[in-house]
């Protein structure tokens, strides 16, 4: 019979790569959370780990039960998180996560607004790209993420359900006048996140050419200060520019080209009141 300490640990390993380091977080001694290992490779039939050198690395069958412990674990810790709101938003805790701009720009004012309303509820934040925030929602490691996405981006996992907050404009970067991407085929470009990345290539490839990147980097202050330095044009969404805008470039929108920004949270409806709160929040800081 598998249990919550022994998924615990499998989990611990395969994040850490080494029973000493599982150890160190769980407060277990080595011998432990190797006695645990043990046991769950006898409880399950199957050969969990192997040596490796000195240390110690999963197998197959362990690296799948323990993408299965994460997730397991995740729901646990997220139905905890939900039994707390549902005591009352006098307390509780909602864990968020979202990308480099929305932070900037949405969530300040959003928190702060729940702050005033709900004193005793607790937000975390964490700064992360879509994918990455997707993946520890599944897993039950947050609540909410606030994600953007393309017209052409792969749909969501399953169980994830989306949020529109709103649609943000794109923006093309540069340094001595406007300039449209027609105009832009032989230019040095600075190219974002995988996800920009993608959609940039799409948008040259409609005025027949391949963008030429030069600079890679999704860090806003950095690229409109390579644009302000005339080395190499950029496109930038509105919220980016609201949170950051240097003087002396130009930003042209791009007609037609909107990214589209959603709170995704996991699961059946409907949400915990904690949840729900922090969704009304995000949606009157899109709105302003």
């Amino acid at each position: 019979m598998l249990d919550v300490t022994k998924l615990r640990v499998i989990d611990a390993v395969a994040r850490h790569g080494s029973v000493t380091a599982a150890a160190r977080e769980l407060h277990y001694s080595q011998p432990s959370v190797t006695h645990h290992l043990s046991r769950l490779e006898a409880e399950t039939g199957a050969q969990l780990v192997q040596r490796a050198g000195r240390g110690i690395r999963l197998t197959e069958a362990g690296r799948m039960l323990a993408t299965r412990a994460a997730e397991i674990i995740g729901r646990i810790d997220a139905a905890d998180a939900e039994l707390a709101a549902h005591v009352g938003l006098r307390v509780g805790r909602v864990r968020l996560a979202g990308f480099s701009s929305a932070i900037g720009s949405l969530v300040p004012a959003a928190v702060a607004a729940l702050a005033t309303k709900h004193p005793g509820l607790e937000v975390s934040l964490t700064d992360l790209h879509p994918p990455e925030a997707l993946e520890l929602l599944r897993t039950g490691k947050i609540d909410v993420a606030i994600v953007f996405r393309y017209d052409e981006t792969e749909p969501e996992p399953s169980g994830v359900r989306l949020h529109h907050l709103l649609d943000d404009p794109l923006y093309l970067l540069s340094k001595d006048r406007p300039v449209t991407l027609a105009e832009l085929a032989d230019a040095t470009w600075i190219a974002g996140c995988d996800r920009c990345r993608s959609h940039l290539t799409s948008l040259c490839a409609v005025e027949g050419y391949a963008p030429r990147v030069g600079y890679t980097s999704d860090d806003m202050v950095v690229m409109q200060a390579l644009v302000r330095s005339g080395l190499g044009v950029t496109t930038m969404p509105g919220l980016a520019l609201r949170s950051h805008h240097v003087d002396g470039i130009f930003a042209t929108e791009i007609p037609d080209s909107r990214r589209h920004v959603y709170a995704a949270t996991y699961g059946e409806p409907p949400d915990p009141p904690a949840i729900a709160a922090l969704l009304t929040a995000l949606d009157e800081a899109a709105a302003l």
